[in-house]
């Protein structure tokens, strides 16, 4: 088992890598990491100590003194290095770099010479060192108005709020799934010490911002499900719902066409591909207690009472929806929370479900873990 310490675990990058390296508990340990550290030559050193690999994401990249970013991240890494000296670790060190390094910013310029101080520590100690440049990542769960454009523009379209495009750049995109990937590849592959992370898409700035408002007019305004016929619209899209503020947006109301004959009601109205299936669950019973890293989802109650939990991976608040079949209403899951459906009736609950991929036993993309 290797033990792996992640510097800025509970940054965006980090809060990814440390919860897919979570889904491998018999190969890897994660030694808790806490910003307290960098204050604490004991701390750090029993840090590094207790790891066999150690990746460095802990940086800041925004502040109104450009000053702070540079002396900040420079110390950081100094605290680092030193504590690699001391302790003569003989482990892994990968370090998160920036294609930023070639730009004349505070951010660029602290990362390369963070670089650098990193391969002079492996020259002198025949250190294993591997440093990452790294292109634009965007995925869910990054900080709007901090290092991704991309949440940016979500958070603010779901929040009415008016986004402004100072220079229209083309971007070099990269998914945090395929970033994450490339880290634990590192863990074991033989590679070089600086390993340059190609892109995955490119997109116009403008044209990020139109598909953005697009899956607001479809899916927040409309109640449709867009077009997922490519992997950047998938992962854009899990993006997109990832800055909706579940507690105020489900249970979404159905339109329940009532008539003398009855009700009619439309379950999903999409432009993509799916799977769609139900289920009869007894009083009492609990479905789920499972998570999912890419699949989207979408839990419709059409007769009975049920409770619909959701926990977000790292975190102990359980979020609560009451659903009956007399209001017909729907919640749609997000990646990486926790979900389960507990029939809190009397009579068997009986439940519609819509995915936007067909079950796969080989690739089920379903983790299980109690709310």
């Amino acid at each position: 088992m290797l033990k792996v310490g992640i510097t800025g675990q509970n940054g965006f990058i980090g809060y990814h890598l440390y919860n897919n390296l979570l889904l491998n508990t018999e190969k890897y340990k994660i030694i808790d990491f806490n910003r307290d550290y960098f204050l604490s030559q004991e701390l750090m050193d029993s840090f590094i100590s207790n790891c066999d690999i150690i990746v460095h994401l802990a940086a800041i990249n925004r502040d109104n003194d450009p000053n702070i970013i540079y002396k900040t991240n420079i110390e950081l890494t100094k605290s680092i290095v030193d504590s690699l000296y001391r302790t003569k670790f003989n482990g892994l060190l990968v370090f998160a770099s920036s294609t930023q390094e070639e730009l004349e910013n505070s951010f660029g310029k602290s990362k390369k010479e963070a670089r650098l101080l990193f391969e002079n520590w492996s020259e002198n100690s025949c250190g294993n060192f591997k440093a990452l440049i790294i292109p634009n990542i965007f995925g869910p769960f990054c900080k709007p108005n901090y290092n991704s454009v991309i949440s940016t523009f979500s958070h603010n379209l779901i929040n009415n709020v008016e986004s402004v495009i100072n220079i229209d750049n083309t971007l070099k995109l990269l998914y945090i799934d395929d970033l994450i990937d490339v880290i634990i590849k590192t863990f074991s592959e033989q590679s070089g010490c600086v390993i340059n992370i190609k892109n995955k898409y490119e997109y116009k700035v403008s044209e990020l911002l139109d598909i953005l408002t697009f899956f607001k007019n479809t899916y927040i305004i409309k109640g449709e499900i867009p077009s997922l016929s490519s992997d950047f619209n998938i992962t854009l899209f899990n993006t997109f719902r990832s800055y909706i503020n579940h507690q105020l947006f489900f249970p979404h109301k159905y339109n329940n066409n009532i008539d003398h004959r009855g009700n009619f009601v439309e379950i999903v109205r999409f432009n993509s591909s799916g799977q769609v299936s139900y289920s009869i669950t007894k009083p009492g019973i609990t479905r789920g207690n499972h998570f999912h890293t890419r699949k989207i989802e979408r839990f419709s109650v059409i007769k009975g009472n049920a409770i619909l939990q959701l926990r977000k991976i790292g975190s102990s608040i359980i979020q609560k929806y009451f659903i009956n079949g007399e209001n017909p209403s729907f919640i749609d899951i997000p990646i990486w929370y926790i979900h389960n459906i507990v029939n809190i009736g009397i009579d068997d609950l009986y439940t519609i479900f819509w995915i936007n991929e067909a079950y796969n036993p080989e690739d089920a993309d379903t983790y299980y873990e109690n709310i």
